[in-house]
């Protein structure tokens, strides 16, 4: 899981007004609620730094959120701002929690997990055809998997396994051949578009298609496109022959196994809310297929090492994400190094990924009670997988001059 990009975490319609939301991304627990003087979204750590409260539990006054604990009051910047208990004591410095930056967009709320400045930071995706109500009809829903997000993302955009796995809904067992593609790729993102020849249309969909009487042979193919944004965005589009469908797609990593999928399906046909219900009931239905596949793949986590696993042409977009994202763990934007773990045998972790503040008020550097720490428990026990490329190359030299000795 990396930090230091922007993450859709919730649907802006479900994030009501005076009523604290408690938010799971990246293993650390967050609080979202909205300002009462400007109605805009604050996002901080869900952690109160006297006693280690869940913030979300409290109440929203004004423009604060209270702890429910000792009712001590958190600014939107994540400041301590008044203790109940000593109400005429100075407010200690180390009294603030991390305020994470947030913006509302293509109807999410999207929160900056990291420390980077606003111009150095990843952009954004332009899903501006979400805001598009005249020309396509949007639904939305959430689905929760009990798996890792990189392996849901993988699964989202391989354009192999449509006719086994979606076979009779938009994949065809009778014709698995993946043709040449056309690539897109940019720093953050791959798209590939492919020819699919999808099965007759059934139900609704069926009764207008205009090729449903034509044979395989004879039914022109479907241009399907696959996009993928680092880290954890998708977007399907299929030209059907009724007109066009895209959904897109956001893979909420709520830690390494769980993850929460919100997406938004639109249509350019079938535009009125009598088709609402059964557009939505499509989308789940590919998700249910999908989820019984990536359920059983094993190991659950994606492998680091390219060669761990078999790739073939039509892995183009899936071994591109694998590359980069051993880029970004070069980097150092892996989350592994910002975690609190406890004493003893019973180990229990809490984390806390440092905000822009830590480094654009240098006078509040050591006013971070919960500091960016690199677990020497962790550290002793992670993976070499889990290494950077310049660890692991150190690790192969020292173990081949080893055996080399041998």
């Amino acid at each position: 899981m990396f930090k230091n990009f922007w993450y859709a975490v919730e649907f802006s319609q479900d994030v009501v007004a005076g009523k604290p939301m408690k938010v799971k991304l990246l293993g650390q627990q967050l609080v979202i609620y909205r300002k009462g003087s400007d109605n805009s979204v604050v996002a901080m750590s869900d952690l109160c730094v006297h006693r280690g409260a869940a913030l979300s539990d409290g109440e929203v006054k004004g423009d604060c959120v209270t702890c429910p604990y000792h009712g001590w009051e958190y600014e939107p910047d994540g400041a301590v701002s008044k203790i109940p208990a000593h109400p005429d004591k100075p407010i200690p410095r180390k009294a603030r929690v991390d305020s994470y930056p947030t913006v509302e967009k293509y109807g999410f709320v999207w929160i900056f997990m990291g420390d980077l400045p606003e111009e150095e930071r990843p952009p954004m995706p332009d899903w501006s055809l979400i805001d598009d109500t005249v020309n396509y009809r949007a639904v939305r829903g959430s689905f929760l998997w009990k798996s890792n997000y990189e392996r849901i993302l993988e699964n989202g955009v391989d354009v192999a396994h449509t006719p086994f796995v979606h076979g009779g809904v938009f994949g065809n067992p009778e014709k698995p051949e993946v043709a040449d593609y056309d690539v897109e790729e940019t720093d953050w993102s791959c798209k590939i578009s492919v020819t699919l020849h999808p099965p007759a249309s059934k139900g609704m969909w069926g009764l207008i298609n205009p090729n449903k009487k034509q044979s395989l042979k004879e039914r022109p193919p479907v241009k399907v496109s696959n996009t993928w944004w680092l880290p954890n965005m998708i977007l399907l589009e299929v030209d059907t022959p009724m007109g066009a469908m895209k959904i897109y797609d956001v893979n909420i990593p709520i830690d390494e196994e769980t993850t929460l999928v919100k997406f938004v399906a639109l249509r350019a046909f079938f535009k009125g809310a009598w088709a609402d219900a059964d557009a939505k009931r499509r989308v789940f239905k590919v998700l249910y297929e999908d989820q019984v596949i990536v359920d059983g793949i094993r190991p659950e986590l994606l492998p680091f090492d390219l060669a761990s696993e078999l790739h073939v042409k039509s892995d183009y977009n899936a071994v591109l994400f694998r590359r980069r994202r051993q880029e970004l763990i070069d980097m150092g934007w892996s989350v592994e190094g910002n975690t609190i773990v406890g004493e003893g045998p019973a180990r229990v972790e809490a984390r806390v990924i440092p905000s822009p503040a830590r480094k654009l008020v240098p006078e509040l550097a050591s006013a971070w009670n919960f500091k960016e720490v690199r677990s020497r428990q962790i550290l002793e026990g992670r993976a070499p997988q889990m290494m950077t490329t310049a660890e692991r190359e150190a690790i192969d030299a020292e173990t081949a001059a080893a055996a080399n000795k041998k």
